[in-house]
């Protein structure tokens, strides 16, 4: 049975709309970069509750600086509010045109597994980690299962493998690990 919420904020309700909401799933996405993932995945609710919608068709055409206002807040849904602000516009924008405002159709809509990760990457800041992260959820905490998808799944940890908070906290301290070897690896570490 697919999770009833995604163990990334620690607050319950947001936890369970970035299962409920398919919008939520990707802003939440959007918004994971230079900042921790309780930050990022709490977002879409923040927005919501400030917004009062997720709606793809209605993000895309709001107004922009209400959308940069309920991202600013306070407190801000991100270190750089304003870009992330943009960005969400971004991405309903896509889904609003690409997908007719329903976001599911990401998957609902792919053809197999090789086409999900494709229509992953067409997202606006979507690069190779967030479509591997991205898929590993659909996989393994949905259950989504694409024809193909055994040999698509990464072989390295991702927020896909993540179902507690525990599964969170070794999830982030193996992340900051990693990072830290490859700085000591780079030629300026």
């Amino acid at each position: 049975m697919p999770d009833d919420r995604l163990h990334y904020t620690g607050d319950d309700e947001a936890d369970r709309l970035l299962v409920t909401e398919p919008m939520a799933l990707l802003i939440g996405f959007a918004l994971d970069q230079q900042v921790p993932v309780q930050k990022a995945f709490s977002g879409p609710k923040v927005l919501l509750d400030r917004l009062g919608t997720l709606d793809p068709k209605r993000l895309a055409t709001m107004d922009s600086a209400d959308v940069d206002a309920a991202s600013k807040g306070p407190p801000a849904i991100h270190r750089f509010p304003g870009a992330m602000a943009r960005r969400v516009q971004e991405l309903a924008a896509y889904v609003a045109q690409t997908y007719d405002g329903d976001a599911s159709r990401l998957w609902t809509d792919a053809s197999d597994a090789r086409d999900l990760k494709k229509r992953i990457g067409a997202l606006p800041g979507f690069g190779q980690m967030k479509v591997a992260s991205l898929f590993a959820v659909l996989v393994k905490r949905l259950e989504l299962r694409p024809d193909g998808f055994e040999d698509e799944l990464p072989a390295h940890p991702t927020l896909g493998d993540v179902d507690s908070a525990s599964a969170l906290a070794d999830y982030q301290a193996t992340k900051r690990a990693r990072k830290a070897a490859l700085r000591a690896d780079s030629p300026q570490g």
